[in-house]
């Protein structure tokens, strides 16, 4: 068996909805762990663009400033939606 047998393949569209979820992941556990309710403080932050929503512990703040507010909405609503 070759190695080539097993490497898989990833589209750009695939590894961006991966950083997007690994982003959101780290995002809400960190914002979790300061006792804030994560579902209200990212949905605050996409909405309004804030980010005084989005704690700084972790670096979460740096880590969701990554990715454009309207890419995050469009993987939610796709994933929401499958």
């Amino acid at each position: 068996m070759s190695s080539m047998e097993n490497t898989v393949k990833y589209t750009g569209d695939e590894l961006e909805e991966q950083k997007i979820r690994d982003v959101l992941s780290k995002v809400y556990s960190s914002l979790e762990e300061k006792g804030y309710n994560p579902i209200n403080q990212i949905a605050g932050y996409l909405l309004s663009g804030d980010p005084a929503y989005i704690t700084s512990y972790n670096n979460a703040r740096a880590l969701i400033h990554q990715i454009d507010r309207d890419d995050i909405v469009r993987q939610l609503v796709k994933t929401y939606l499958k």
